[in-house]
């Protein structure tokens, strides 16, 4: 399964933006989807995620509130929907498959290759 993110860009602080990542192939039942970002300097950091056939969704504590993970199985895609944006949201946003309910990255077989958010306050 190759993964494609897409829906990044730049955005002002308080405003709001919506990342997909379309899926090739078929995704099992059991996959968990994962949004993860990295910014400058700084280590992986996990975002939420999503059991791919059910509602379940975890977030991170610096987004919780503000983000919400969702997928659309017809179209194979998972969303990323950002609102109230932070500077320090600023990063590369990846989209992620595996089969653990896990935040860790190393733990996530397949990723995309990225989308840059950048928020400017």
């Amino acid at each position: 399964v190759q993964l494609q993110a897409s829906g990044g860009g730049l955005v002002q602080a308080g405003g709001s933006l919506r990342l997909s990542c379309a899926a090739s192939g078929r995704i099992f039942s059991s996959a968990v989807m994962a949004w993860f970002r990295q910014a400058p300097g700084k280590e992986r950091e996990f975002v939420a995620l999503t059991r791919w056939s059910r509602d379940s969704t975890l977030y991170g504590g610096s987004v919780k509130g503000r983000f919400t993970i969702s997928r659309d199985s017809a179209k194979n895609t998972v969303y990323l929907q950002m609102n109230s944006l932070k500077p320090e949201d600023t990063a590369v946003y990846y989209c992620a498959r595996g089969i653990q309910w896990s935040q860790q990255p190393n733990e996530y077989p397949s990723w995309g290759q990225g989308t840059l958010v950048t928020v400017s306050s």
